[in-house]
């Protein structure tokens, strides 16, 4: 394990707070911050938190700006289960945040390869991603960067596993209604993050988490790219912590 720096919380909703303790630390330093976000029952505790803070009067959202992660290609902003609406539901509508200052890949787009590349060029207007919030899928995927021959580098379009389909069905009515691919943030993107937090709970992530920062760094293993990184916090709750 390279650079990370672990934090082993009892449960998901103190996990939860710690995240947080990053985030405001990031917003009260800049509070014109660019955050990095992610979607999944894992981010949910440290949602609630950061809500909970601002109505404290411990975080001031106004001036911050998000680009999440990803996106099901074909899939409306409004659509149940699209990202757009889960950031809406879970987050934006319940903080300060303007809607103007919230980017998340249009799973609609015709044209996906312009779309992604002006994702890009936001993300670059803004100054970069000062601060970015991962979670891992089972088979170590960041994003939806799926285990691969490489690291992709860019925003882009990608098919989805047969176990991400699995794993995201259970918020669709059968997995024959889970979209086959996906807009995801390049490695290289989120690799540019001045910070990472990586958020991981559940005995189910232990393994995979193992694998991902005590293991070799490998392209079949998407997230172990984060041993590369200088400024990684990990965050997981004692039953992902594989020690």
């Amino acid at each position: 394990m390279y650079h990370a720096r672990v934090i082993v919380a009892n449960n998901p909703e103190e996990a939860g707070k710690f995240a947080a303790d990053v985030f405001e630390a990031e917003i009260a330093k800049k509070p014109a911050c660019v955050i990095g976000l992610a979607t999944g029952s894992t981010p949910l505790p440290l949602y609630r938190e950061l809500i909970a803070r601002e109505k404290a009067g411990k975080i001031d959202f106004t001036r911050v700006r998000s680009a999440n992660l990803d996106e099901y290609k074909g899939l409306a902003p409004n659509h149940e289960q699209s990202y757009r609406k889960f950031m809406q539901d879970n987050l934006f509508d319940h903080i300060s945040i303007r809607p103007e200052n919230t980017i998340v890949p249009l799973g609609l787009a015709e044209d996906v390869d312009a779309m992604c590349d002006a994702y890009e060029r936001m993300i670059e207007a803004w100054g970069g991603v000062d601060l970015q919030l991962l979670g891992i899928g089972h088979d170590g995927h960041i994003g939806f960067n799926e285990p691969d021959d490489h690291f992709p580098a860019k925003t882009h379009e990608v098919k989805l596993t047969e176990m991400t389909i699995n794993a995201n069905k259970r918020f669709f009515n059968s997995a024959d209604e889970v979209p086959r691919a996906a807009i995801t943030m390049g490695i290289g993107t989120i690799m540019a993050a001045k910070k990472i937090v990586m958020m991981v709970t559940g005995a189910d992530k232990k393994e995979i988490l193992k694998k991902t920062f005590w293991g070799k760094v490998d392209p079949q293993v998407p997230a172990s790219i984060l041993q590369f990184h200088p400024d990684v916090t990990l965050v997981c709750d004692k039953d992902a912590y594989p020690f």
